[in-house]
């Protein structure tokens, strides 16, 4: 029962980012994509620095962990969010998610590089799986179909548009981010960390919205538009930060990370229930090599006979 448990604990967080890619869809659209992004990271901060004592958690942050703090908050918080938004206004939330959650592949590399976590030929596997799933689920299927016959693609559409190197900005901005929560975390709370990140991220964005003269000052937003930003908020970032940096500070990088290949299936299911999307029969190819994909990379250890990768480094 501990290890469902433990499992779900480990996955919700990518469930709950595909969720919240779909309901930020609609708001940035009307709003501006700085006040999205802020409103998205403040009230969540403030939410998880509440529960500091509830949890008997520290507020503090060591001094020995400052600088990599304030790093990790403008990497993680106010660049990924303000790039996410600024993405969703030009793609989807299924292709969206499907671009950030390339981040994986970026974390495998610079985890492999820091820390020593390395991958094995399962891993590998796994990793490469996930890519060709995540291409399948959001690539339009004409633009796959040109490359598979080495034709060109003239569809009115451009892949690499603003919205979607915006989308990889913030998939290179969340692969660091998971990265430095362990520089910005030797010495203090992951909790505190997480909730300062998210409010001292924020302010950067409400500066700019402020003198943003495109947007108006304040959402006019419906009952049920304020519901989908407060979802998006507290759960989509209090409690999904809150748990992955937890987990990401504790699990190994490569593994834990590469279970974010779920997001875009969460987002497409999500897309399906509320705006009446459907999967074509390529996407539900993707869904299962995402799947195939978290099981290889999380278990490479156990499929590879039961050694570590350092092991498997030093037989070589």
């Amino acid at each position: 029962m501990f290890v469902i448990w433990n499992w779900f604990l480990m996955i919700l967080p990518f469930a709950l980012w595909g969720t919240s890619m779909a309901a930020m869809a609609p708001l940035v659209n009307a709003a501006g994509p700085e006040i999205v992004a802020s409103l998205r990271l403040l009230p969540a901060g403030l939410v998880v620095l509440a529960s500091v004592p509830f949890l008997k958690r520290s507020w503090n942050i060591s001094k020995d962990d400052l600088v990599w703090f304030l790093v990790f908050t403008l990497i993680d918080a106010t660049l990924f969010q303000i790039f996410l938004a600024k993405g969703l206004m030009e793609t989807g939330a299924g292709l969206g998610s499907v671009l950030i959650d390339s981040q994986p592949l970026m974390v495998a590399l610079l985890a492999r590089i820091l820390f020593g976590d390395a991958i094995n030929p399962i891993g590998w596997i796994g990793l490469v799986l996930g890519l060709v799933g995540i291409i399948c689920l959001g690539v339009p299927t004409e633009l796959l179909g040109n490359w598979f016959l080495l034709g060109n693609f003239e569809s009115g559409s451009n892949f690499l548009s603003h919205g979607e190197v915006w989308m990889i900005c913030a998939a290179t901005s969340m692969a660091l981010g998971t990265v430095l929560i362990r520089f910005a975390c030797r010495k203090s709370d992951p909790v505190a960390v997480t909730g300062w990140h998210m409010v001292l991220g924020s302010v950067p964005l409400i500066v700019w919205h402020v003198f943003d003269k495109n947007w108006p000052l304040f959402p006019d937003w419906s009952a049920f538009e304020w519901t989908l930003m407060s979802y998006s908020s507290l759960f989509g970032s209090a409690l999904a930060y809150g748990l992955f940096f937890w987990f990401a500070s504790r699990k190994e990088l490569t593994s834990f990370s590469t279970l974010a290949f779920l997001t875009p299936v969460f987002a497409l299911i999500t897309g399906g229930i509320w705006l009446g999307e459907r999967l074509f029969l390529l996407q539900w190819i993707g869904v299962v090599l995402v799947l195939i994909s978290v099981l290889f990379v999380s278990q490479r250890r156990r499929f590879w006979g039961n050694k570590s990768d350092n092991e498997l480094i030093k037989e070589a």
